[in-house]
């Protein structure tokens, strides 16, 4: 295995972890409103910020790209903030030291991802950032084509890389693009969902893949 697929908010960070994702869902609500613009139905509960991109999207298709624009502002100012996952950056710094390829692949935005691995230094071990296309929500996972774009970018085949994500989405799209996952079970209750989706293997540390990798 050549090439570690990596998931960023959990196996990398918390992104939200100072900036609450609920925070995050009301002030783009509250954006939309003051631009003049109606809430789309079911967006007034949501407090995940993906999942109200992706319904704004589906009900004002027009209003994506500065929906979007939006929220990767506001992920980029929420990433300075962010948690560390223990392990995470050794898992970085592992696959570096192995000769192996990192490339980040996750439904946030690639600017976002950016920010937080050249404030913390990290931009070194990684190869790629593949965030969501921004103004297609569409782009994220399940749908392996960000796993595709990375394994393009670096030249490599599914067979050669491993994914490892913490959502059962992530082990659908490592499936989808032909590639095993490790499912992180960061949560209690994770482990079962990651199995029933799918993992080839679960862990409840990140510092143990680091381990494996080393």
């Amino acid at each position: 295995m050549k090439h570690v697929l990596l998931d960023f908010d959990g196996p990398v960070c918390s992104v939200f972890a100072g900036l609450p994702a609920p925070e995050v869902a009301r002030r783009l609500r509250e954006g939309l409103l003051a631009a003049g613009e109606q809430i789309p139905a079911g967006a007034e509960e949501e407090v995940d910020p993906l999942a109200l991109l992706r319904l704004v999207a589906d009900a004002r298709p027009e209003l994506t790209e500065s929906t979007d624009a939006e929220l990767a502002a506001l992920e980029t100012e929420a990433v300075r903030a962010a948690r560390l996952t223990p392990g995470g950056e050794s898992v970085l710094r592992a696959a570096a030291r192995s000769g192996r390829l990192v490339s980040v692949v996750s439904n946030n935005a690639g600017a976002a991802i950016e920010a937080y691995l050249t404030e913390h230094g990290l931009s070194r071990y990684v190869a790629g950032v593949f965030g969501r296309a921004l103004g297609d929500p569409s782009s994220m996972k399940p749908n392996p084509c960000l796993l595709l774009e990375a394994m393009e970018a670096a030249g490599t085949r599914p067979e050669h890389c491993i994914f490892i994500g913490d959502a059962a989405r992530d082990v659908e799209a490592g499936e989808a693009a032909g590639v095993p996952t490790i499912g992180y079970a960061n949560k209690p209750g994770k482990d079962t969902k990651l199995a029933a989706a799918g993992a080839v293997v679960i862990v409840d540390s990140m510092r143990i893949i680091a381990k494996a990798l080393a």
